[in-house]
């Protein structure tokens, strides 16, 4: 899928372009040779017609003066010794028009020994986001390297050493504040992901690369860092649309692109589909931005993520859409008047996967999913004396006391952004005590009774209340 350039990267590339080069002094000081600025000069300022023949009537030693030779340096490297910054950007903007223009001689480039090593240095020269050389840098890489993943698998050692190099920087404009290197991060993320082997390794340096993205979706949907509980609340919507809209100042084209590349990344379900849910939980996530979503393109796009992520991911993923009301909202989507055909295809699909799934769940199934899903909500069960009288035995009993030990991994985290998750356990444990007291003694055994004593002196007032109530089930029986 190819995107037009982002705006930051053609306002730098035009402006550098129409600046003066002294080529002749460059030359004076042994910077560069009288070859290479012949070769340079039959190149620059020509049609782009006449530029493609100059180029493909000579590859190789084009290919030499860009990326160097056995008995020649590479114009990067002699820029650099000669301190010409000047020449660097001018030669990483024309290499760019080069790569853009001329597909035959981006093949030749990384047919190269070692196509990347002129330009992996020129990433670490600042740590200043807005400077121009590694900005100008990632966008050739991200060229070279995306034609490379699919033309040269041979250039595999070259590529495991370049890309997390690439990922680790574009990580960094992904991390700005700055929604102009927030668009160029992703735009080249998503040139980059097209491969099985690209997409892995972005998942393998997932805390840089997928976590910033994450928080980018996060804030477009309104929830800011400070309050995860706004998403898990359990309820139909996190808020209303005109709120939840694009919040935070997430410009539709950069939700667009951010949704594009975790649709790109979905398409390795299995590798990452648990993780994503465990790490962001994205199925909540994405089912706010469903509501919210603001176009056919954006909701195409969590569409087709969620049906790749759920059909990859069955067992556990599942249970967390039925948590997330994705059944209701899917029904609701059904009744828009929606045209985009692939949409509708992944709308529908999806409802069949969610009728076929909740047909089969009782409600012992659905506390239980919720308990495997690590991520306890204030869903119906939690709520309903019927519910504990019928199966608290069970909870207890079933595979061996599965269920209350993961309870117990669950209390055992701090929680410290949604408390209400404490809250909830608390008040699980003391329904399961309450309805089957025999069974204390094997609840302890499992860490609960210390650890709700521990929770009555948790700063949140629910936690204190919930965890009390626990202890005090715990010793009504004791008394008795």
């Amino acid at each position: 899928m190819s995107l037009d350039p982002p705006t930051y990267i053609l306002s730098l590339q035009n402006n550098i372009r129409a600046r003066p080069i002294s080529w002749e002094g460059a030359v004076r000081a042994k910077t560069i040779t009288d070859a290479d600025l012949k070769k340079i000069k039959s190149i620059d300022k020509v049609r782009k017609e006449q530029r493609k023949q100059t180029i493909e009537a000579d590859e190789a030693s084009f290919v030499a003066l860009l990326l160097g030779a056995d008995d020649a340096q590479n114009i990067f490297d002699a820029a650099s010794k000669g301190k010409r910054q000047d020449i660097i950007q001018y030669m990483l903007v024309l290499t760019g028009d080069l790569v853009d223009d001329i597909p035959s001689f981006t093949k030749a480039l990384t047919k190269h020994p070692r196509p990347f090593a002129p330009l992996l240095p020129l990433l670490k020269q600042s740590t200043n986001p807005e400077d121009p050389i590694p900005l100008l840098t990632s966008a050739v890489l991200s060229s070279l390297i995306s034609e490379a993943l699919t033309s040269q698998p041979k250039q595999s050692p070259q590529i495991d050493e370049a890309l997390p190099q690439l990922y680790a920087y574009l990580s960094t404009l992904a991390k700005s504040s700055d929604n102009g290197l927030q668009d160029i991060a992703v735009q080249e993320y998503s040139a980059l992901l097209r491969t099985s082997k690209s997409r892995s390794l972005f998942w393998k340096q997932r805390k840089e690369t997928v976590d910033p993205l994450m928080e980018i979706l996060k804030t477009a949907a309104g929830n800011g860092k400070d309050s995860d509980s706004t998403l898990y609340s359990g309820s139909g919507s996190i808020r209303s649309n005109a709120d939840v809209g694009l919040s935070g100042g997430v410009g539709l084209q950069l939700l667009y692109h951010v949704l594009l590349v975790i649709w790109q990344l979905s398409f390795e379900g299995k590798l990452v589909g648990e993780g994503l849910d465990d790490e962001h939980d994205i199925i909540t996530l994405y089912s706010a931005l469903l509501r919210a979503s603001p176009k056919e393109k954006t909701t195409r796009l969590l569409l087709s993520t969620l049906r790749n992520l759920l059909d990859a991911n069955p067992s556990t993923l599942l249970p967390a859409a039925t948590l997330a009301k994705l059944p209701a909202l899917l029904q609701s989507l059904q009744s828009r008047h929606l045209t985009d055909e692939d949409l509708l295809e992944d709308l529908t699909s999806l409802k069949d996967l969610m009728e076929d799934y909740t047909k089969t769940q009782t409600t012992f199934d659905q506390y239980a999913a919720e308990l495997h899903a690590g991520h306890l909500r204030w869903s119906p069960p939690h709520r309903n004396p019927a519910f504990w009288r019928e199966n608290a035995r069970r909870i207890i009993e079933d595979e061996q006391g599965a269920l209350p030990k993961t309870l117990a991994s669950i209390l055992a985290k701090p929680w410290d952004t949604d408390k209400q998750v404490l809250a909830i356990g608390c008040n699980d444990v003391a329904c399961l005590v309450k309805e089957c007291p025999e069974k204390r003694g094997a609840l302890e055994r499992m860490g609960l009774k210390a650890r709700v004593m521990e929770l009555m002196a948790d700063k949140d007032e629910t936690v204190r209340w919930e965890s009390l109530r626990a202890v005090g089930e715990w010793l009504r029986y004791s008394f008795e």
